[in-house]
């Protein structure tokens, strides 16, 4: 386990009760509070002293009511460092009213809109890239959450909105569970190879076979995305609780420091906080260091 606490640039908060999410109805173990007090709980020994609030998908037209519900909640918590709202993008100039809502929030760090489920070219429509073309005037980065399968679209949109800092979520969510590597290889070191792209080192495990994967199934994609980006353009998160339908958070912090084990300690601080805190400008209350077990 690392030796100083980390920032998870990657967690999901939510109660069902307050804000409606559709895509739950089907998962038991997912269709509950999830707040930071069960974040923390779930840590397992992990010290986290910061973490980014990642949007969860919320029912159609809540994207706002979503954030409004994190800042109620962990607002006062100097742990929540950010967060990364979702936004309707594909409204082109319809946006920016919601954009600047956004923005006006104290812990307004970052957008996201699901791709991951569109068909292909959804994320090419000229309303979509309207829309994240002006991200850039808030200073907000957009989280790209696509499946492996949309990259060709995926690094067109990148490279039509080079004003724009882009992070891959998930690593591109490779076909692990197939045992796939290209063209998801080749195809990540493209993306690496525009400046304005940044990785997330996340929901790895989740691509897996959820019940029977092992350390050898995942670190080759780890170790790829790392070579890639580099540790100065790749954070760590930890997609919880997502993560929780393959592991326990501290197995999968474990998997990520025996993949990095031979890294040298300003490349560990930069997976586990610099990347982060730069990326999302999380500020002095996401940075201040903590000695472990500090409360």
């Amino acid at each position: 386990m690392p030796d100083f606490p980390i920032i998870d640039a990657h967690v999901h908060l939510y109660d069902p009760e307050a804000i409606p999410f559709p895509w739950m109805a089907g998962e038991s173990r997912l269709n509950s509070r999830h707040g930071l007090e069960e974040f923390f709980r779930a840590g397992g020994g992990v010290v986290v002293d910061g973490i980014v609030f990642v949007e969860v998908d919320a029912g159609p037209g809540r994207h706002l009511d979503e954030v409004r519900w994190v800042e109620r909640h962990g607002g006062a918590d100097r742990r929540l460092a950010g967060i990364v709202a979702s936004m309707p993008l594909e409204n082109g100039a319809a946006v920016e009213a919601d954009l600047q809502r956004f923005a006006a929030l104290p812990h307004a760090r970052g957008v996201r809109r699901l791709i991951q489920d569109r068909p292909a070219g959804w994320a090419l429509q000229p309303g979509f890239i309207d829309g994240v073309r002006r991200l850039a005037q808030f200073s907000l980065p957009f989280d790209l959450c696509i499946r492996h399968v949309q990259f060709d679209d995926a690094l067109e949109l990148v490279r039509l909105c080079p004003e724009v800092r882009f992070v891959l979520d998930h690593i591109g969510k490779p076909g692990i569970r197939d045992g796939l590597l290209e063209p998801w290889r080749t195809q990540l070191r493209d993306m690496a190879a525009e400046p304005n792209v940044w990785c997330k080192i996340s929901g790895v495990v989740t691509e897996a076979d959820h019940r029977n994967w092992g350390f050898e199934d995942v670190a080759p994609y780890i170790t790829h995305a790392l070579d890639c980006f580099g540790f100065d353009r790749a954070m760590f998160g930890g997609d919880w609780p997502v993560s929780k339908l393959a592991t326990d958070y501290a197995r999968w912090v474990d998997v990520v420091d025996r993949v990095t084990a031979g890294a040298a300690p300003a490349e560990r601080l930069a997976l586990y906080r610099d990347t982060a805190t730069m990326f999302y400008g999380l500020g002095q209350a996401a940075i201040e260091t903590q000695a472990p077990g500090a409360t």
